[in-house]
């Protein structure tokens, strides 16, 4: 038992300190990589805390520095995921009437380039019919593989690449002035268009997919986050309604992810109503709420599921969302301070300087 009780202490320390290395706003990838897991390693704290507590007596000074510690850490962490829990305020309302002409439904999903199931694909995207679809790691194949969506969705920008950063847009509703843009990298495509509501209403779409922290992909997050907080500035200074789509490759309670939240001045549905992990799909215990829906206060929302996986590493995600011309006066704005500001500023001139 000796050895179980040590074996708890070094496993607790780790957590520990896969906890406080993320504190350290170094764009390393191993910095920002122990962002993603807060949900494990909270289920794991939480385990050593009740092992700990019930198979050893806690009375040396050791053992309740150590109990405190990791009992210090587990407040932490639920402190760090509480506003993507059910008992957390609602930052995006929910809307209490129907104006069909102004609703707009998407759909998310990053295909996971490698995998051919496009008729898997296809039926999920024709049972939930959106009125928008964003297919993210689309190659060649899968451009050819969806061709069948442009007999209902006849506005398209299509963005085929075998790097995996392919993008895929079709849309019911009529877009506008659409752009192909590489904001960071000339690899890295996003697109920016508008959209034409039932209603003519004008709104504002980015959809994104920037780089991960990880080797073998980008050893720093530099360019995810310049990218992120390019699109969060150009956001703020528009002044349409707004949404961006996308897998943004950052945990929803990222620092980055918040500072993207607070500099665009755009709301996240999940805050109050849960994770929606939907990455990864073939490991249940490793799931992170990776790709995402932010929009503007001008947006109450109608519905948001996590759809049925079709053998991609994602699982797709649907939004539906109401323009409301007072819903901006019935929610709160994120905003940043003056040094979030700085910050973003200064992680954008690292990359375009």
């Amino acid at each position: 038992m000796l050895s179980f009780k040590y074996a708890l202490e070094i496993f607790g320390g780790i957590i520990v300190l896969f906890s406080v290395i993320p504190l350290i706003r170094h764009d390393f990838w191993a910095f920002r990589v122990f962002e993603y897991p807060r949900i494990q390693k909270l289920f794991l704290n939480l385990l050593i805390i009740i092992l700990y507590a019930s198979l050893f007596q806690i009375s040396g000074q050791f053992e309740k520095i150590f109990t405190a510690v990791i009992t210090a850490n587990a407040i932490y962490l639920v402190y760090q995921i509480f506003p993507f829990t059910f008992l957390a305020k609602k930052a995006l309302l929910k809307a209490s009437f129907q104006d069909e002409d102004n609703q707009i439904s998407i759909i998310s999903s990053n295909v996971f380039q490698d995998n051919k199931n496009t008729a898997g694909c296809l039926a999920i995207l024709e049972k939930n019919s959106p009125d928008l679809i964003l297919l993210l790691e689309t190659n060649q194949f899968w451009n050819e593989g969806t061709k069948k969506l442009g007999e209902t969705y006849p506005y398209q920008v299509l963005v085929p690449l075998e790097n995996t950063y392919g993008m895929l847009l079709y849309s019911k509703l009529e877009l506008i002035d659409s752009e192909v843009r590489y904001l960071i990298d000339e690899e890295i495509p996003s697109i920016k268009t508008q959209v034409k509501l039932a209603s003519g209403k004008l709104i504002q779409l980015y959809c994104v997919h920037p780089t991960p922290p990880v080797p073998g992909e980008n050893m720093y997050s530099t360019e995810r986050d310049a990218e992120l907080l390019l699109v969060a500035k150009e956001v703020k200074d528009n002044n349409m309604p707004t949404i961006v789509v996308g897998d943004l490759n950052d945990v929803a309670w990222s620092y980055t992810t918040n500072l993207f939240a607070k500099i665009s001045g755009l709301l996240d549905p999940r805050k109050g109503r849960g994770f929606f992990n939907t990455f990864h799909a073939n490991y249940p215990f490793l799931r992170f709420p990776l790709d995402h829906v932010f929009c503007s206060t001008d947006f109450k929302l109608l519905s948001l599921k996590r759809l049925e996986n079709f053998n991609s590493d994602h699982f797709p995600i649907l939004i539906a969302l109401q323009y409301e011309e007072q819903a901006d006066m019935e929610q709160e704005e994120p905003e940043a301070d003056q040094e979030e500001k700085e910050l973003a500023e200064e992680k954008i001139n690292k990359v375009t300087e």
